[in-house]
């Protein structure tokens, strides 16, 4: 007796998990003094600690390169808003998702506190920077600082934070005045006076919660009518997926019908299977991404 297989397929579609979502505390201790540092002015502080997630190295500024004006701005006047713009122009561009707009501190010594920072996998390099007030044009900063890093949530970090030259004034001290350097140096660490390459704080990085949301399946949404049905077909497409083909299978096995043409993100999708026997067959659907949604179809 031949064996026959029978194909006892219906509704299926896989099951897949969405990025996850990590909540961080950034904190920057500062310890501006004058053993270290020759000398504190008595009007010492620190703009804004400012920056992005993003997903590009080096999207907004970089030790070796020349400073932005944004950059330029923050480092010389403490004044965010032309960086602000940058982000946002990276932004629509896809290159990053969030300009973080974090506390001054009014102090020569204490603390920043960036709390609830979310960061998706999408965008999980962190950059910040703060000028270091007064200067000529010093910051310190961190570079695309890798959060997701070798596919996991780093959990914590304490990276020392140094003081760097943004190469757009020439003043050589804490209260310089205005020296415009021109043409503009590259981004630079100072170490020499008054500095002196020592760090000017510390940067503390800790995970506080990882949140994963499963992706909606949108293929739940797709309908096949009528079904029974008399060999004209619809699928109704109300979430516009995006299917590169349609395989149609008898109870056997075997695909006896495939469709490519017109499909698309189309919303409804008509098939002609009048030329096949009363039935059962099966359909299955492939979008781009090379995820599947099987259904059990009748003719009669």
């Amino acid at each position: 007796m031949k064996k026959i297989t029978l194909l006892l397929l219906s509704f299926t579609s896989l099951n897949f998990f969405g990025q996850s979502t990590a909540t961080y505390t950034v904190t920057f201790n500062s310890i501006w003094n004058a053993t270290d540092h020759t000398s504190v002015p008595g009007n010492a502080h620190w703009s804004r600690l400012v920056g992005a997630t993003h997903n590009t190295a080096n999207q907004f500024f970089q030790l070796g390169a020349n400073a932005t004006t944004g950059i330029k701005n923050v480092a010389e006047f403490g004044s965010n808003a032309v960086f602000s713009n940058e982000v946002n122009t990276a932004i629509t561009n896809n290159q990053a998702d969030q300009f973080i707009n974090g506390p001054s501190l009014g102090t020569a010594t204490g603390d920043m506190i960036i709390s609830n920072l979310q960061v998706t996998e999408d965008f999980p390099l962190l950059s910040l920077i703060s000028m270091i007030a007064p200067s000529p044009d010093w910051v310190i900063a961190i570079n695309s600082y890798d959060l997701f890093n070798g596919g996991s949530w780093v959990t914590s970090a304490t990276i020392d934070m140094f003081a760097y030259d943004a190469g757009t004034d020439s003043g050589s001290d804490y209260a310089s005045g205005n020296v415009i350097t021109s043409p503009f140096q590259p981004i630079s660490m100072i170490n020499g006076a008054p500095i002196n390459g020592n760090k000017m704080g510390t940067l503390t990085i800790t995970l506080e919660s990882v949140l994963s949301v499963p992706t909606v399946d949108l293929f739940t949404s797709i309908k096949v009518y009528p079904n029974p049905s008399n060999g004209n077909v619809t699928i109704n497409n109300p979430t516009s997926i995006e299917l590169q083909r349609i395989e149609v299978y008898n109870v056997l096995g075997s695909r006896i019908r495939t469709f490519t043409k017109n499909l698309g993100a189309n919303k409804n999708i008509d098939l002609d299977l009048n030329a096949l026997k009363k039935g059962m067959y099966i359909l299955k659907l492939i979008s781009e991404d090379n995820k599947t949604k099987t259904q059990r179809l009748v003719l009669q």
